[in-house]
């Protein structure tokens, strides 16, 4: 039963829509233009901005009176509501699972936002186990936290495959291993020279498509 490491924002789970979704409805209540939709999607940068500089960016902007905290938790709260489980992703789980394939997600970021995510969706259903980065202690792309993930799952890291959208923790992550992966290029081009996918493609029914024909 080989091990399976999965990414969870943007490979699982479409986290850019559900911010974008969040977005959107932000600048309706606050009275905003549609297009600041764009300006906050860009302060965002792909989930890599802190989400507290996220909320004092908007706090700023639209002159609001609502302290941050409570901005930050308004924000999680919000993409949370607008995190959705495609069931296609579901059903290839499923699948890779009655496959023998044993599936953890391993996935930077905090805990308790994490596994919000995971169990709101019904991800949990299909998972064997996670790893998120703040419980661990340690983040992608330093291997420990591959080893971790194997050790939950009471596996070897030897066989697995790596799944995900990011050149450095997931791919560069996969590489400082010794593990095949997928890529989910996002509309990107490859362009690290240092190391590189096993597979590139466009979605997650697709990655692990790539990884069921191994």
């Amino acid at each position: 039963m080989p091990l399976l490491l999965l990414d969870l924002d943007n490979t699982l789970l479409d986290r850019a829509g559900a911010f974008r979704g969040w977005a959107e409805d932000f600048v309706a209540a606050v009275g905003a233009p549609a297009s600041d939709v764009e300006w906050i999607l860009d302060v965002d940068a792909d989930g890599l901005t802190d989400r507290w500089d996220v909320a004092e960016a908007l706090r700023d902007r639209y002159l609001l009176r609502i302290s941050i905290i409570d901005l930050v938790g308004s924000l999680r709260d919000g993409v949370l509501r607008n995190t959705r489980l495609d069931p296609l992703v579901a059903c290839a789980l499923r699948i890779a699972g009655d496959a023998g394939w044993v599936p953890v997600v391993v996935s930077n970021g905090a805990t308790l936002h994490q596994e919000a995510k995971i169990r709101h969706t019904g991800l949990d259903r299909y998972l064997a186990d996670w790893v998120i980065s703040e419980e661990a202690g340690v983040s992608k792309p330093n291997p420990r936290i591959f080893g971790i993930a194997a050790d939950r799952a009471r596996m070897r890291l030897g066989g697995a495959w790596m799944v995900g959208d990011s050149p450095e923790a997931d791919i560069g992550g996969a590489s400082a291993v010794g593990l095949p992966s997928v890529w989910l290029h996002r509309g990107r081009q490859w362009s690290d020279p240092r190391y590189a996918p096993t597979h590139t493609v466009d979605g997650p029914i697709a990655a692990l498509a790539a990884v069921l024909g191994h």
